[in-house]
């Protein structure tokens, strides 16, 4: 296979765009409709986040479907297809599992205490339906995936490499999305949890995700090369659904959009993250584990702080610095450093 050179770039944004849901989750709290879809809600919203929060939207859900899908490429230079399965079962499925049963009933709980609710331990997915979604990529792509390893100097595989040799290649990953969206037709675009649209579109990038690895160099030299003009799209598209669509655009243009800022994305990590450092080694065994936590020190960051007497601009500032340090000081002092939890949050047995 031509996956043989560990990709930091690769890494660099799996951790970034887990930091970005995290600050992303936050400033849910302060919409005013935050409430409704089971997040604490600050009593004054900050109107302001929803700008930035709208341009990521579209494509920060998206961005991790297909560094999942690339992670899977790597995964099978060395492994069989009992081994990946084995492998995902208990780096996904047991994680998806524990934090359904012991992590959400926890910031559900703050919930319910914050609105005087009934107190009922309430399993559920809430954000861990993206392990969910994975897990069952893995397993309905898995022979598909292998098959291509198998054959990897067959026809098929030079028509794959050959398709990215140009932007017109990326129009048909482009043209998959625009018929998503347009066959599904969800009523928002940006709702992918637990829904028909965030299936499919998580199904497409995982893919695709797969398949610009599998491809060896031709797509990233193709996305280094028009960087410039798919970030130029992205913004001018971003600038046509604020100002004219107020962030609502048909949903054809929102999944052209999203793509562009993804290949933007990904052009300008490769150019500038592909290099090993010793935060990078630090914060990509921390992200998953912090994002299967980061909601039960949202809700209790939230439930302490939104009381206060203090500025609605403060509140969010203390909320941001409570949810990060609670969630580095969980898993640096407790998650990494014992045995047994190790593995239900996704980490290997031994220390690294």
């Amino acid at each position: 296979m031509s996956t043989t050179t560990r990709r930091y770039d690769i890494d660099w944004l799996r951790v970034i765009a887990i930091g970005l849901l995290l600050l992303y989750h936050i400033g849910i709290g302060f919409q005013p409709w935050g409430v409704f879809i089971g997040f604490i809600q600050s009593d004054k919203p900050l109107d302001s986040l929803w700008i930035p929060m709208s341009m990521m939207n579209v494509w920060r859900i998206p961005l991790l479907f297909f560094v999942s899908g690339m992670g899977v490429c790597f995964a099978i230079r060395k492994r069989s297809w009992k081994q990946l399965i084995l492998e995902r079962t208990k780096r996904i499925f047991l994680p998806f599992l524990f934090g359904v049963f012991f992590i959400v009933p926890i910031h559900i709980f703050l919930w319910q205490k914050y609105y005087s609710q009934d107190i009922t331990y309430s399993p559920n997915q809430i954000h861990l339906w993206f392990l969910a979604n994975i897990f069952i990529y893995v397993i309905l792509l898995s022979p598909v995936f292998f098959y291509l390893k198998r054959n990897e100097n067959g026809r098929r595989i030079r028509w794959l490499r050959n398709l990215f040799k140009n932007p017109l290649g990326l129009l048909l990953i482009v043209a998959a999305f625009i018929l998503e969206a347009i066959l599904v037709n969800p009523e928002t675009y940006e709702t992918y949890s637990k829904t028909l649209h965030g299936f499919l579109l998580g199904l497409l990038a995982f893919i695709s995700g797969f398949c610009f690895i599998f491809s060896g160099n031709t797509f990233w030299q193709t996305i280094l090369k028009w960087r410039w003009l798919f970030l130029f799209i992205a913004i001018a598209l971003f600038q046509v659904r604020l100002i004219h669509f107020e962030l609502k655009a048909p949903n054809y243009l929102m999944a052209i959009e999203s793509n562009m800022w993804i290949f933007a994305i990904f052009a300008f990590a490769y150019r500038y993250l592909n290099h090993p450092s010793k935060a990078l080694s630090y914060l990509s065994q921390g992200a998953y584990p912090i994002y299967i936590i980061h909601m039960i020190f949202l809700y209790l960051g939230s439930f302490m702080i939104f009381p206060l007497g203090i500025s609605t601009e403060l509140k969010f500032v203390l909320t941001v610095a409570f949810t990060s340090i609670g969630c580095f000081t969980m898993y640096e002092f407790i998650i990494r450093r014992t045995g047994f939890l190790r593995p239900l949050f996704g980490l290997k047995n031994k220390w690294n």
